[in-house]
């Protein structure tokens, strides 16, 4: 019986979850270069593929692990692209479901402020990932850069998850832009958009306990004619 790509694709979607908790296990390079060159494949405006992709291996990512959280904990965000101006209505809903379904799962209670900011730092210790990916797209680009960019990160996760590869895109790193600008020597041209950081997942870890929700199709789909 040949293979269904619809379902195997559905398996990934379904299966593929924001990775808390990672193993310390390398990824070999051969594998990494196998999802980068799949995610590469994802459309761009013109084909202008405006990604790039810097990517730590050990002992690189305990350096810079400690290096950002420490930049993260002393200094204020100053992220290259604009924040959200506000979640409200149904966005700040569904923000607040995720963080409470993560938050429930460590056994930490709402009104504990200490442990939920310790949980949201975590973010800068990158939950314990063995390797992290910054992703960067060329600024005279803008908006459209961006997006094309979007695609190569849902695309990565994917193709990470079909080799057994777990991950989490993070915006909350690239709040930390100057200092990564300097660490990585990355050119003022390019806007740093997110950080991916991927490993083997620690399947015994709280933080990996929940999946989020996802909208149904009425609040999606707009049929017209």
């Amino acid at each position: 019986m040949k293979d269904d790509p619809a379902a195997t694709l559905d398996t990934l979607l379904k299966t593929r979850h924001s990775c808390r908790a990672f193993r310390a296990d390398p990824v070999p390079d051969a594998v990494i270069e196998q999802i980068t060159t799949s995610a590469a494949r994802v459309p761009s405006w013109c084909n202008a593929q405006p990604w790039q992709v810097i990517v730590t291996r050990a002992p690189e990512t305990d350096r810079f692990r400690d290096a950002l959280f420490a930049a993260a904990t002393s200094q204020p965000p100053k992220p290259d692209l604009e924040w959200p101006r506000q979640y409200a209505g149904v966005y700040k809903e569904r923000r607040r479901t995720c963080g409470f379904q993560l938050y429930d799962s460590l056994g930490i209670p709402k009104e504990d402020r200490a442990a939920t900011q310790a949980q949201m730092l975590e973010n800068y210790r990158l939950f314990g990932a063995p390797h992290v990916a910054i992703i960067t797209t060329e600024a005279d680009l803008g908006p459209y850069g961006a997006m094309d960019s979007g695609g190569f990160v849902s695309l990565f996760t994917l193709a990470a998850q079909a080799r057994g590869v777990a991950s989490i895109p993070q915006a909350a790193v690239a709040a930390q832009a100057p200092f990564l600008r300097d660490w990585f020597a990355i050119p003022e041209e390019r806007h740093i958009l997110c950080a991916i950081s991927f490993g083997y997942a620690d399947p015994d870890h709280p933080a990996n306990a929940f999946r989020t929700e996802r909208a149904p199709l009425s609040e999606i789909l707009d049929w017209r004619g």
